[in-house]
């Protein structure tokens, strides 16, 4: 609680207190004629003015600068209308509550504000360097690339980097919302903002502090509030409007029925509730926060969003479209089966490795990878590339054929009676001076969990779950299958990713929205293209940050869901104060016309429906 909150709190109870003196007193005084109106009116002024002299300030204030529709205005001339009626105690405690009201709402946004600014609290303030034997203290903003760094125990990592001694484990909750530590050792990436636990390493800075990931994500949150969501433009419009139309209404209930029926003081006093419950800042106020506590909330996850727009946007989805390789599978290829014939496994993986030895592509990777042995390379010669078929080399003198069914079909080479492979995936065929050896299945791996976060963003509510992929279209029906995707769109070159998902965007339903998840590599164009692009673990890609609404900070599948879970749950948060609001404003304004309602209603409808907004829009806090 800072210390303005703890002056106006003690402000409030004194001026409960004298409040309450003031309510027994009355009781008690009973003077002749103008004098009892005279000693009552003053000795509530007290609790009056001690309660809200700053309302009354700020609305004379605002006033003289063409400020009219404001809540001070609003319960300056309501109160003050009480006041001139005679409800003296009315009109005090009206002015009091409507400040404990106020009170308790700040607390609660401020609150709120500072669990989201805990959750970013991952500024590292120092980097430790090595200075003629001595450990120094300097700003992260000094280190240049290619500096050593020192993390000890205890202590946040400041910059990107390159562990190049020590070992040590790492807590990444800040970064990730993962609990499990992460353990580093020699070679292994580190990240700024994560902290170090145990041991002491030594990291190679790889990049300078401004583009470090802990500054990148502290800079997509701290922006986030500029992109607005249609929510939040709508109630900016709606309070623009809303306040002028109901002052206006409280205007014609205190003239119009008193020229037909007469008695302008119960009128008048009718036409104040009116004006008290005219605020809209339970509307004002709530949304906005909603929105910034579920970017919070998503923060704490791993899962940074650029602006509430987003969140929004991703909320409405109904169809989500995934790239395969690098986001629903690790894009690492792997042996999954070889077919031997007429030779064991072992051999038939040899003589792949010796014939994919001079190629770097992930296939040729996988199958080297397998092998268990050493190529010699003194016992190659004569390599060669087959154009889209694959290679020939010689193996002691011997030829072998490694690629497709074209190559061998090319040199009529038969598989006949030969076993046949049962796994989906690429298969390799293998051939030796002229004579069919076998052959070996290749697949991409599916990460672990994808298959889990599909099923949760169905249920959630998307119901078409799209995959985009280069792949034949046999390995694609594999994958989609396993995972429980709706449609695949295979065989694609990378520029038919874009018409694909234009395709999809002129389909769908004109309420719904589009997402599109990639892993930041070559995804640009696509995530720019749908609704809501999201990079999945894109934080040291900086063309994807750029082009990507919401960036996941780490490789997890799961945070698609995690993400769309917060997303829906801050709309329908939002949605909820909306009708909230605006159903019991509406009930105490047309009770209060027909004198059902009494300025003790109108004031909860006020402050207090304010208040429960509040507290109902940190809900978003929590994924």
């Amino acid at each position: 609680m800072s210390k303005k909150q703890k002056k106006m709190l003690i402000r409030i109870i004194v001026a409960l207190v004298v409040f309450i003196v003031c309510e027994i007193a009355e009781k008690l005084i009973h003077l002749n004629g103008v004098w009892d109106t005279v000693v009552k009116a003053a000795m509530f002024a007290v609790p009056y003015l001690m309660a809200g002299y700053d309302v009354l300030l700020k609305a004379i204030k605002n006033i003289s600068k063409g400020h009219v529709f404001d809540e001070n205005f609003l319960m300056a001339v309501a109160t003050v209308g009480a006041y001139g009626t005679g409800e003296f105690g009315e009109a005090a405690a009206v002015m009091l509550f409507y400040q404990v009201g106020e009170w308790f709402q700040k607390y609660a946004v401020n609150r709120s504000r500072a669990s989201i600014t805990d959750l970013m609290n991952i500024m590292p303030e120092y980097a430790n360097i090595e200075k003629n034997g001595q450990i120094v203290q300097i700003e992260p903003e000094t280190v240049a690339i290619g500096d050593i760094i020192i993390v000890q125990p205890g202590e946040k990592v400041p910059l990107d980097g390159t562990v190049i001694e020590g070992e040590t484990f790492v807590d990444t909750a800040a970064l990730t919302g993962e609990s499990v530590p992460r353990k580093l050792s020699v070679g292994d990436e580190v990240l700024s903002g994560v902290i170090n636990q145990n041991g002491v390493i030594r990291v190679k800075v790889s990049k300078e502090f401004d583009d470090s990931t802990v500054s990148k994500i502290l800079e997509l949150v701290e922006n986030a509030s500029t992109r607005k969501a249609q929510y939040e433009q709508f109630i900016t419009r709606f309070a623009k409007y809303y306040t002028p139309i109901v002052c206006f209404l409280a205007l014609a209930v205190a003239i119009i029925p008193p020229i037909f029926v007469g008695e302008f003081g119960k009128w008048f006093h009718r036409a104040l509730i009116f004006l008290v419950v005219s605020c809209p800042c339970a509307l004002v106020i709530s949304i906005p926060l909603s929105f910034f506590s579920g970017i919070g909330g998503a923060s704490k996850a791993g899962i940074l969003v650029k602006g509430s727009n987003y969140l929004e946007l991703l909320g409405k989805a109904k169809i989500a479209v995934f790239d395969k390789t690098g986001t629903l599978t690790k894009g690492v290829f792997k042996v999954v089966e070889t077919c031997a014939n007429g030779i064991s496994e072992d051999d038939l993986l040899e003589l792949a490795a010796y014939g994919e030895y001079y190629s770097n592509h992930p296939i040729a990777a996988s199958i080297k990878a397998a092998y268990k042995g050493t190529v010699q390379i003194d016992h190659l010669d004569g390599y060669e590339e087959i154009s889209g078929m694959g290679i020939k080399v010689l193996k002691d003198g011997k030829e072998v054929l490694v690629g497709n069914k074209k190559l061998l079909d090319s040199r009529k080479i038969s598989m006949a009676g030969a076993k046949q492979p049962s796994k989906v995936g690429t298969v390799l065929f293998v051939a030796e001076n002229g004579a069919y050896k076998g052959c070996i299945t290749i697949a991409d791996e599916i990460k672990d969990g994808v298959k889990d976060a599909i099923a949760s963003i169905k249920k959630c509510g998307i119901d078409n779950v799209v995959m985009l992929t280069g792949d034949k279209k046999e390995v694609a029906d594999s994958v989609a299958k396993e995972l429980g995707i709706d449609t695949v769109c295979a065989e694609l070159m990378p520029g038919d990713k874009v018409d694909k998902v234009e395709q999809l965007l002129r389909e769908k339903d004109e309420d719904s929205t589009l997402i599109f998840t990639g892993d930041g590599i070559n995804d640009a164009p696509v995530l720019m293209r749908a609704d809501v692009g999201i990079a999945m673990g894109a934080m040291g890609q900086d063309a994807a940050i750029e082009a990507a609404d919401i960036v996941l900070i780490d490789d997890d599948p799961g945070k698609i869901a995690v993400a769309y879970a917060i997303a829906r749950k801050t709309v329908r948060i939002v949605q909820q104060n909306i009708v909230f609001a605006l159903a019991v404003k509406i009930i105490v304004m047309v009770l209060g016309a027909l004198g059902f309602a009494n300025m003790w209603a109108a004031v909860f409808a006020d402050v207090g429906v304010a208040f429960l907004a509040i507290i109902n829009a940190t809900r978003a806090l929590k994924p």
